[in-house]
């Protein structure tokens, strides 16, 4: 169990260089029982986003960092059951989301939940580099008093996200209930969420579920990974259906039973064939198909007309809090991505004339 009073920014340096004659604490975890042992470095390195291996080093090295109430050297291993604690000179900062004006677009609407189409480009909550302009920021305008979620996290009326770059629909709980009730249904994997994806290549089996372990990469901390199951990471399930073929990319519509970070870019990467466009997980380049000059400029054009990943949330499916109705919510392919699909498609059907 993970308690943490401040955004993910974790350590600073200022935190790590200025003293007090009063200590803070920010941080308590307690390790699972199940955990095995591991250098405290590595385990908190794990444990605390947006920190880096040095900042870890120099608390530990300023004493800051201590388990069952003793100062520990980087080198100790952590056993189940144990208690970390982090104090720092400075008080855990308070964040609280700005109100900010915003247009949304909110296909519905009532007393107990809202639907938004998010555009691609836009961050859903407040996090590390991104306080303020995001969909939350919004929402705190476009209502009041949005419930703050478990443990007052910092995701008024969120049970759910989508990556900033991916477009398309997401539900808003308006109440404690309605953001309950939202959070069990995913949770039991209830909710009908359906994906629309432009990838590299054609897989060979037009209909499959992709099965592994999703968890953060151990090369690349800014990334996720696919893993043995049982090894590390979380359990993750995406089915996929191809809908059209275009010689060197294909359109598929992916259906989450899971939601984890990354889920369908990282599966589809996994299995040979990621998203168009997707920097982040190898899709900006050529995968697939002959680079030749004529080729080559098409591809770029492409791309310079989509510059993100092309994944769209399609639709939702879910039981109303309140009425218990089953509520289907559709969206359109935003102009960025319809432009690339008819593309693609003018140039499969060129290539077979």
């Amino acid at each position: 169990m993970l308690t943490e009073n401040l955004p993910p920014d974790d350590l600073t340096d200022e935190e790590l260089s200025e003293g007090g004659d009063e200590l803070y604490e920010h941080h308590r975890i307690q390790v699972d029982r199940g955990q095995e042992m591991l250098r405290i470095d590595k385990f908190l390195l794990n444990r605390l986003s947006h920190t880096s291996r040095t900042k870890i080093q120099n608390a530990i090295l300023a004493e800051a960092v201590q388990v069952n109430e003793k100062v520990v050297k980087a080198s100790y291993r952590i056993k189940p059951h144990d208690v970390i604690t982090i104090t720092l000179p400075e008080p855990p900062r308070e964040f609280k989301v700005v109100p900010e004006p915003m247009e949304l677009d909110i296909p519905y609407e009532d007393s107990a939940l809202l639907i938004v189409n998010k555009p691609a480009g836009l961050v859903v909550h407040p996090a590390f580099g991104n306080w303020q302009g995001t969909l939350v920021n919004g929402l705190a305008h476009h209502l009041q008093n949005l419930p703050t979620g478990r443990n007052g996290e910092i995701r008024p009326g969120l049970v759910h996200r989508i990556d900033k770059d991916t477009s398309g629909l997401l539900v808003i709980g308006k109440s404690e209930w309605a953001m309950t009730h939202l959070s069990q249904q995913f949770f039991h994997h209830t909710i009908e969420r359906t994906y629309l994806a432009l990838v590299w290549g054609v897989p060979k089996e037009m209909e499959g579920t992709i099965r592994g372990h999703v968890g953060r990469s151990v090369k690349d901390r800014k990334v996720q990974a696919v893993f043995p199951d049982g090894e590390q990471g979380k359990p993750a399930v995406t089915h996929y259906k191809v809908l059209k073929t275009f010689r060197h990319v294909a359109l598929l519509q992916c259906n989450l039973e899971t939601g984890r970070t990354h889920q369908i870019r990282v599966h589809m990467k996994h299995i040979g064939h990621p998203l168009f466009s997707d920097a982040t997980y190898g899709g900006d380049k050529i995968l697939y198909g002959q680079r030749t000059g004529a080729y080559k400029a098409f591809v770029e054009k492409a791309f310079a007309l989509m510059p993100r990943q092309a994944l769209h949330a399609k639709s939702l499916g879910f039981e109303h809090p309140d009425t218990g109705q089953h509520l289907h919510f559709e969206s359109e392919l935003p102009a960025d991505f319809a432009a690339v699909l008819d593309k693609w498609e003018k140039f499969a059907a060129d290539e077979q004339v």
